[in-house]
């Protein structure tokens, strides 16, 4: 194994993950969230269509797609599909902050469904966990009037809740995928690219209003969020003895992502979003401790 490069890969793809909020506001500025969806998977596809070739996985595309189809196309039409659909929906609603640090609570999200789909045990420490997020997801939805429950966006709240469930459902059906993991996810945007090409003619959006700037964000969403920064992330897990160690560094992406969101759009961080995603990132450390050696996707 070799630390050093992981460690490198992994801090890479923290990095690039900590600007994609900052991205989607720029890209969702110009289009709209099925217009984005549609454009950044093809940017997706095409990026790991390359990789795919340069590492000779290109004859297991169409194999590992009819060994089993309807599990693939269930796997695609949840994400990219739907997921990402919401996700910028929710981002289209809500300020970045909001949406970013609530979509962060997935990882408790998927202790609870691996419970009730994989028949995990949740322990004391899970619940703990799950309390604490989840009273970090209302801090942060309600500006810190939690008594008040009143929302900027309810829509917004609970598409980017409805986005936790359907990412940790894709982590949960992904644990019996034994396909080539590049691969894997390139069959879910080719999957999906149809649909979504069909969605678009559905809303007729108009497309001569997007600016170059435009353009260029919705291809960084789909290099950086979707595509090659996937890769990096499964290159520093596969180069590492301490997966724990590296795993951790995620947990440094939504406080580089408030800075970035601040300095580059001048989007306000109201103090409770700081406040609540602390309460996440906790709930988060904790859940990891008893929970990290029965399921550990990454994002």
């Amino acid at each position: 194994m070799n630390e050093r490069r992981a460690l490198g890969l992994g801090l890479s793809a923290v990095l690039l993950w900590s600007t994609v909020a900052t991205a989607f506001k720029l890209t969702l500025a110009e289009f709209t969230p099925i217009q984005m969806l549609t454009i950044a998977s093809i940017v997706s596809a095409l990026a790991l269509f390359i990789i795919c070739a340069l590492r000779g996985h290109l004859n297991l595309i169409a194999s590992t797609f009819f060994a089993n189809p309807w599990y693939y196309l269930l796997l695609g039409l949840i994400n990219p599909l739907a997921y990402y659909l919401i996700l910028f929906k929710a981002y289209a609603l809500l300020p970045a902050s909001q949406a970013q640090s609530i979509n962060y609570s997935w990882a408790i999200t998927l202790t609870l469904m691996a419970a009730v789909f994989l028949g995990q045990t949740i322990r004391k420490q899970d619940w703990l966990a799950c309390i604490l997020s989840y009273l970090g997801v209302i801090v942060i939805a309600t500006k810190g009037d939690v008594l008040g429950l009143k929302f900027d966006s309810t829509l917004g709240v609970g598409l980017a809740l409805l986005s936790t469930l359907l990412w940790a459902g894709y982590w949960i059906l992904n644990t019996k995928n034994q396909a080539e993991p590049v691969v894997g996810v390139l069959l879910g945007f080719l999957v999906a690219i149809p649909f979504t090409i069909g969605l678009n003619l559905y809303e007729s959006a108009p497309w001569s209003q997007i600016t170059f700037n435009g353009w260029a964000a919705v291809t960084y969403v789909g290099l950086f969020e979707m595509g090659i920064t996937f890769v990096l992330w499964l290159g520093a897990l596969k180069s590492t003895n301490n997966t724990a160690r590296i795993s951790n560094l995620i947990f440094a992406s939504p406080f580089i992502s408030l800075i970035l969101l601040a300095t580059i759009i001048g989007e306000e961080i109201h103090p409770s979003t700081l406040i609540g995603l602390v309460m996440i990132i906790i709930g988060l450390f904790v859940q990891q401790l008893k929970f990290s050696n029965k399921l550990a996707p990454s994002t």
